[in-house]
Order: C-alpha cells, then sequence, then structure tokens
C-alpha cells in the first residue's frame, strides 16, 4: 500500500515510491531529502535503477512544504501522461507511411511555455516531442490546461540522453534543424517536407553546443523589429507552422 493525494498526484513515504515503481507507476519526478542514508533508501536506488525518472535533491523545509505527512525524506509525483519510446513511436510513424516531423526540447522549463508548445505542435501535426529526463518543465495540471487538452494527444518521449537520441534519429534518415537566432539561414531555407526533428531551447540559454554541432541545418526566424528574441512557445509555433505550409503545397 502506497499513499497517494490524489488532487496533486503526489506519493510520500520511501516505501511507497518504491511500490509504485515496482507497479510501472509513470512518475514525473521524485525529491530527494539532502543526506538521506538509510537500508529503504538503498532499495529506492536499486527501484531506480536503469530508469530516466528526474531526481531532485532538496533540503528538508522544500519537502515540508510538498506535504505535512511523514514522508520519510522521499516524495513523488505521479505523471499526468504517459511517456513513450522515440524508437518506437519513430517506427510507427514511418510504418504508417508518414513523413516524420519531431519536435524536440532543450531545457524548457517553464510549464505554460510548454504546454503552449504542446497545443501548437498538435494543431501543426507534430508526430511526438521529445523532451530530457533532466531539465524539463514538469507536466503537471497547469501544462495540461495551458495546451488546452493537447497534452493527452500528442505523444511525447523522455529521453535520458538526447545526444543519443538526435544521433538514432539521424541514423533513421531525419534531418535535424535547430533553431536559434545566432545564425544566417532562415526558416524559409529549410526544406520541412523531408523526415525531419525540429530542435527549440530554452529562453534563457537556448540550444545547447553539443545538439548545435549534431544538427543538419541551423535557422532562425526573420525579425523586422526591434526586440530580437521570441517567446519560444511562439517561435516553435511559427517554425511548425513553416513546416505545415510546405507539407501542405507538396501535397
Amino acid at each position: 500500500m502506497y499513499f497517494v493525494c490524489m488532487e496533486d498526484n503526489l506519493i510520500f513515504g520511501t516505501r511507497a515510491v518504491i511500490e509504485a515503481l515496482n507497479a510501472g507507476k509513470d512518475i514525473e519526478k521524485i525529491f530527494l531529502q539532502k543526506g538521506l542514508s538509510n537500508e529503504l533508501y538503498n532499495q529506492l536506488r536499486q527501484a531506480l535503477s536503469g530508469q530516466t525518472v528526474p531526481l531532485q535533491f532538496v533540503p528538508p523545509e522544500k519537502l515540508r512544504r510538498l506535504t505535512d505527512k511523514n514522508h520519510q525524506g522521499v516524495i513523488a509525483y505521479l505523471t499526468e501522461i504517459n511517456y513513450y519510446s522515440s524508437e518506437d513511436l519513430l517506427r510507427e510513424t514511418f510504418e504508417k507511411g508518414k513523413v516524420p516531423l519531431v519536435l524536440i526540447l532543450d531545457r524548457v522549463t517553464d510549464v505554460r511555455n510548454f504546454g503552449a508548445i504542446a497545443r501548437g505542435a498538435e494543431c501543426a501535426g507534430v508526430d511526438f516531442m521529445i523532451i530530457p529526463s533532466r531539465g524539463a518543465a514538469q507536466i503537471n495540471g497547469d501544462a495540461i490546461k495551458t495546451s488546452a487538452g493537447a497534452l493527452h494527444r500528442m505523444k511525447v518521449c523522455r529521453e535520458d540522453n538526447l545526444k543519443n537520441t538526435i544521433e538514432y534519429l539521424k541514423e533513421s534518415g531525419l534531418q535535424v534543424i535547430a533553431c536559434h537566432e545566432k545564425t544566417e539561414s532562415l526558416i524559409y531555407d529549410a526544406d520541412f517536407t523531408k523526415p525531419t526533428a525540429v530542435i527549440m531551447g530554452s529562453e534563457e540559454s537556448g540550444i545547447s553546443n553539443e545538439y548545435l554541432k549534431r544538427s543538419d541545418l541551423q535557422v532562425k526566424i526573420p525579425m523586422a523589429g526591434n526586440i530580437s528574441s521570441l517567446n519560444v512557445s511562439v517561435a516553435s509555433g511559427i517554425v511548425l507552422f513553416e513546416a505545415l505550409k510546405q507539407r501542405l503545397g507538396r501535397a
């Protein structure tokens, strides 16, 4: 038996979280008290072996803000959605005879931005989204609401190593297009009618250099005003609907 706060999809207690993991529950994030060390904690680490659940080590005060119950230094949130394997989804997309359009988000941590991006991606016909297991927005009720329910339709993959995932997509025949402002080519220079994965980065630090180096093409959105950057959800929408426009034009 484990303890769940249904309002927040919250599980607390070391054994409770272990049981949830062993039962195959999808967990969004686990908060662990700093300095925790006991036999149950060791069992928890064993249960987490091979999984991509994000861990965050926090002081006791953080845990007390989440619940006043006996949490034993371990609190977890159940996911609001199911996560998928990018390899499985890519194979399914090809088997359906579709030209894949995939969206990769690098360190986009704002919940409402993430929800808005998912909404635009679903409308633009993106086949699935890929996020890192660490450094991504928590997919909670706010994200679902902002997405207008799109996150119940859009399939999301949570990958432990985005670098390897990008390499896999390229080996599978997808071109990888990175969108950021520090380049010369425009989004209109890209051919989105090909199998494509688009990378969008956080507003604070953009796309990681290791992913930029692995991209086939780097493009930017043309700007005419004095402000040199866009909200990432707006930028994602512009890029994805350029892809949709090109694909409809070639249909």
